[in-house]
């Protein structure tokens, strides 16, 4: 597809795109282009367009913390679970990685099915704060209805 009024490409390698806010369920709908390594495509929903989805923002409550892979969690956003490798290796003030926590990761996308899985560039705890929580779906939904471009 060379047609760029349809599709938006970000370098994946050199984050020249900002990390486009994804539910778990939605980044599952992605598929891997060949073409490339790694590709990651979602056709949206309003314009026909599709994006390269290679770096996310998602949000979620952790139910699982692994040492493996650099320090791995599973989390949910309530519409799918998904796994973050790399945890360990990310800057933070204090360890706050634990069962239950509420939090954002921005990471690079390795897989999308059969679940999605990142590597982590950034995660922040955003337990003190219910209001995160509660309109992220919200906010996610209403930037993939509005924008072509999330």
């Amino acid at each position: 597809m060379e047609d760029t009024d349809s599709q938006i490409t970000c370098a994946w390698t050199q984050f020249s795109c900002p990390p486009m806010k994804m539910l778990a369920v939605r980044l599952k709908e992605c598929r891997k282009r060949l073409v490339t390594s790694p590709s990651f495509w979602l056709a949206m929903r309003s314009g026909g367009v599709e994006v390269e989805v290679s770096l996310v923002w998602m949000q979620g409550r952790v139910i699982e913390v692994r040492q493996e892979r650099g320090g791995s969690l599973r989390l949910t956003d309530d519409t799918h679970t998904f796994t973050v490798f790399g945890a360990d290796r990310v800057p933070k003030g204090k360890s706050f990685l634990e069962q239950g926590k509420y939090v954002m990761v921005m990471g690079i996308v390795l897989s999308c099915n059969p679940e999605p899985v990142l590597r982590a560039v950034k995660i922040t705890d955003l337990s003190d704060n219910p209001v995160h929580k509660g309109l992220w779906k919200f906010e996610v939904d209403d930037l993939h209805k509005n924008n072509k471009c999330t």
